[in-house]
């Protein structure tokens, strides 16, 4: 959390941040543009912010595009907000409109953990309860298969998917369609990417939600900052993190 608030003392790099959240997914030659100093001043400035996980970058081709990760910025969030503050700190802070940026997003966050333990968590129905909000997932968990995460004993679905690729306890990619609204359900299918990397003592776990069309509705990548800050919660502490999120689902 220190260097979370180191980067965001500086102004340019609030600034950077800013840029980000207009417009997701931008090269270094784009942000460079945008500021009236060297090239290397910017890079040295998204590296702060990228070692804070405030950004997150990833290869496409021959660019490196840069995307805003809002999961630090929840952490922060939840540590020092109460649930009774939340609708309140919400309609003030416009903290809900860091997540309305369509197409594609990117989550980053560092868990003290093993990636065989982590892996676990995502994969096993009572352990995903803990920290989606109640909910349970069920599949077989082999390449092709179908998955659905639901409320039992509700028998209808919130979404469900196919498993793209299951290669424990590195990387699942799944599509998503989600059921739970006739809103959210026009939108088709989009895709979700999670890549665990162990650090240290600790794992590095990405999730990029894409295949988003332009203007998506937030609804469907929104809950991620919830979902991976409850995620952490439980692994580190074997507690059940209070959010919006589970005070109205869990």
């Amino acid at each position: 959390m220190d260097a979370v608030f180191k980067a965001l003392a500086d102004p340019t790099r609030r600034s950077l941040l800013d840029e980000l959240f207009h417009e997701d997914g931008q090269t270094l030659t784009r942000l460079a543009d945008r500021f009236s100093m060297t090239r290397f001043g910017v890079m040295k400035h998204l590296k702060q912010l990228e070692e804070a996980g405030l950004v997150v970058t990833k290869r496409r081709g021959r660019e490196k595009l840069h995307f805003l990760n809002p999961v630090p910025i929840r952490l922060v969030h939840d540590r020092w907000v109460s649930k009774y503050a939340e609708p309140w700190a919400v309609a003030l802070s416009g903290l809900k409109n860091a997540l309305e940026n369509p197409m594609e997003k990117v989550f980053e966050i560092y868990i003290r953990t093993t990636p065989e333990r982590l892996w676990e968590a995502i994969t096993d129905a009572d352990t995903r309860g803990k920290f989606q909000f109640g909910s349970r997932i069920t599949s077989d968990w082999t390449p092709g298969s179908r998955y659905g995460i639901g409320h039992p004993p509700a028998a209808d679905l919130l979404y469900e998917g196919e498993n793209l690729e299951v290669d424990p306890p590195r990387r699942l990619v799944q599509t998503m369609a989600a059921l739970w609204s006739d809103e959210v359900r026009s939108e088709g299918t989009s895709r979700v990417t999670w890549e665990i990397e162990p650090v240290g003592d600790s794992c590095r776990l990405t999730v990029t939600h894409d295949e988003l069309r332009e203007g998506a509705n937030p609804q469907l990548y929104g809950g991620w900052p919830m979902i991976l800050s409850g995620l952490k919660t439980w692994l580190e502490t074997n507690e059940v993190l209070t959010t919006p999120g589970s005070l109205m689902y869990g």
